[in-house]
């Protein structure tokens, strides 16, 4: 009891004084070796330099600058004009766009945030140039937005990896099937939407010959062959998640200079962006690895286990606690932060439960994802906000979501269902 209050405690007092959470986080964590482990704080120094020192961490920077390179090109706007004239006689229209365009540069940037950025910047004036309902665009953006995440090369999938020492190429290849079901089923809830509210999508009467839509995709074959090659590079086992994202930062600059309009100067904007998030990323693994350090010696997490054993609630009973408590502090915590934070707990009571690694990373995944899109703290919500230059406040487009956090829920109970939809590629793979 008195560890519980301590950890609590010892949170809420340094978030409350408004410091930095990994901060919040390292502090906690060392004054909880001190007081409750004889005072072996020099554990958590080893702990931090086996994470930083890991080469599968280090992959985590390199992906985020091919992401920030490729934001900065201009690629998303020729990708989107590559896919407009494919579902211009579908009900939705561009709608469909979004979606689909989110999942291709999602396969690419690894970063929910700098999905949304990148097509939100090209979509909305372009489809309220058209007519489309304002409030449905932002919703598809900040919906297909989350895909980021999800669809790999995924910072989520890096850092979980990382930090559980998970194979990286079997939760990539995990990610490929739930991510390509939800933006389906993002996609079919648009279609019969502006089935029975048209207005929501104009009809676009223009005709666009199907030679001239194959030529059009001329554009976007670049940003294909990079996928592939960093993908598939992954998921065939011939390089590691690092050497794929230092090849594919490398192919990045070549194709953004050569196709995009990437200049030396965006080039180092691209640069100085990476390091920036990284910082801040790095910073939370650091606070949270002491976290984990300090509630490893205790063995807090077997103690859990004992705990739930004994109180007779089932499996998935313990699964739905753990998702609402994720929904919950989605309300509060940025997606990456949350999951870091939560790791050292969640992970070992999960798969102590009998639930598979690699499930439990597309599990978490998910729900985070939905804290991207969840009030106050949701960044899909407040960048697309920005797009807009406030004409959709947050609360519209916060309302505007609702159904594309509702779909992700329906992942999650599938998942739970069929867990093969997103274990059959890794199992078949590796």
């Amino acid at each position: 009891m008195l560890f519980w209050a301590t950890l609590i405690g010892g949170l809420m007092t340094t978030a409350g004084t408004s410091v930095a959470l990994g901060a919040a986080l390292g502090l906690t964590g060392l004054v909880i070796l001190h007081f409750f482990s004889n005072g072996a704080t020099s554990l958590a120094v080893d702990a931090i330099w086996n994470v930083f020192n890991s080469f599968t961490l280090s992959a985590v920077p390199m992906f985020i600058l091919l992401g920030e390179i490729l934001l900065r090109s201009g690629i998303s706007q020729k990708a989107y004009s590559a896919f407009s004239p494919v579902f211009r006689k579908v009900p939705g229209g561009l709608l469909h766009t979004n979606i689909a365009v989110c999942t291709l540069f999602g396969a690419v940037s690894g970063s929910s945030l700098s999905t949304a950025a990148a097509i939100g910047s090209v979509a909305y004036p372009e489809m309220t140039r058209r007519g489309y309902d304002k409030d449905t665009i932002v919703g598809s953006l900040a919906g297909g937005g989350t895909l980021g995440l999800l669809i790999p090369p995924s910072l989520s999938f890096l850092i979980f990896g990382a930090l559980t020492e998970t194979s990286i190429g079997r939760l990539f290849a995990a990610g490929i099937v739930p991510g390509l079901l939800v933006g389906l089923m993002f996609m079919a809830y648009l279609f019969f939407r502006c089935v029975r509210n048209p207005s929501l999508a104009p009809t676009d009467t223009e005709k666009t010959p199907f030679l001239e839509i194959l030529a059009g995709f001329k554009h976007i074959w670049p940003l294909l062959a990079l996928i592939i090659a960093v993908i598939g590079s992954i998921v065939g086992g011939w390089a590691t998640p690092t050497e794929a994202a230092g090849v594919g930062v490398v192919l990045a600059a070549i194709i953004s200079a050569i196709w995009g309009d990437l200049t030396f100067a965006k080039l180092l904007e691209a640069i100085k962006q990476s390091v920036l998030l990284f910082s801040a990323i790095g910073f939370l693994v650091l606070g949270a690895t002491i976290l984990a350090q300090s509630v490893s010696i205790l063995g807090i997490p077997q103690q859990i286990l004992i705990t739930v054993a004994d109180s007779g609630l089932g499996t998935y009973n313990v699964l739905l606690i753990v998702v609402l408590i994720y929904l919950i502090l989605g309300c509060f915590f940025d997606g990456l932060s949350l999951m870091i934070m939560t790791l050292p707990v969640v992970f070992p009571l999960l798969t102590g439960l009998g639930f598979d690694p690699i499930w439990v990373g597309v599990i978490i995944t998910i729900v985070i994802e939905i804290g991207q899109v969840t009030p106050p703290v949701g960044l899909n919500l407040s960048v697309l906000t920005a797009l807009t230059n406030n004409q959709v406040s947050l609360g519209r487009v916060a309302i505007a979501t609702v159904p594309y956090w509702l779909i992700h829920l329906f992942a999650i109970f599938m998942l739970t269902l069929f867990p093969a939809l997103a274990l059959f590629l890794p199992n078949l793979l590796f």
